[in-house]
């Protein structure tokens, strides 16, 4: 939910979200809505260097909101309210938006990143640096 806080999805989440903690009391829904402007606000507030702060303060809050909700219901509806956030966010997760900074790459789905018969592939992230495989034995030929 906040990852698409700042993306094309955002409305949408945003509206879905609001109307998942409203519970149909449209003052609920509306207070959520505010919450959910201030997440955004916040995120697009920060700069560069806090923005994965942000991201993960603003992600724990709603994740402590979600399980207060959660946790004052009954069973029985605890389960129901519980299916329809998974069911919000997996329609959320079929149309996430993928998007990367300055020299980022950013892949919506599996990455498969092979170097086989002479051809060379890398994969830089930060400190860490994926190459070429060590070239096979004539056992594993």
């Amino acid at each position: 939910m906040v990852q698409a806080a700042g993306t094309d999805a955002w409305t949408g989440v945003r509206q879905q979200v609001a109307r998942w903690f409203g519970r149909g009391n449209p003052q609920r829904e509306h207070a959520e809505l505010e919450r959910l402007d201030q997440t955004a606000g916040e995120l697009e507030a920060a700069g560069p260097t806090e923005v994965e702060r942000v991201r993960i303060r603003q992600e724990a809050a709603w994740q402590g909101r979600i399980e207060a909700l959660l946790e004052s219901l009954e069973n029985i509806e605890q389960a129901r309210v519980a299916d329809e956030l998974r069911i919000l966010l997996a329609q959320q997760a079929s149309h996430s938006v993928v998007s990367a900074g300055q020299n980022g790459l950013a892949v919506g789905g599996d990455v498969d990143v092979r170097a086989d018969h002479g051809s060379a592939a890398a994969v830089t992230m930060g400190n860490v640096t994926l190459g070429n495989p060590s070239q096979p034995g004539p056992h594993q030929d």
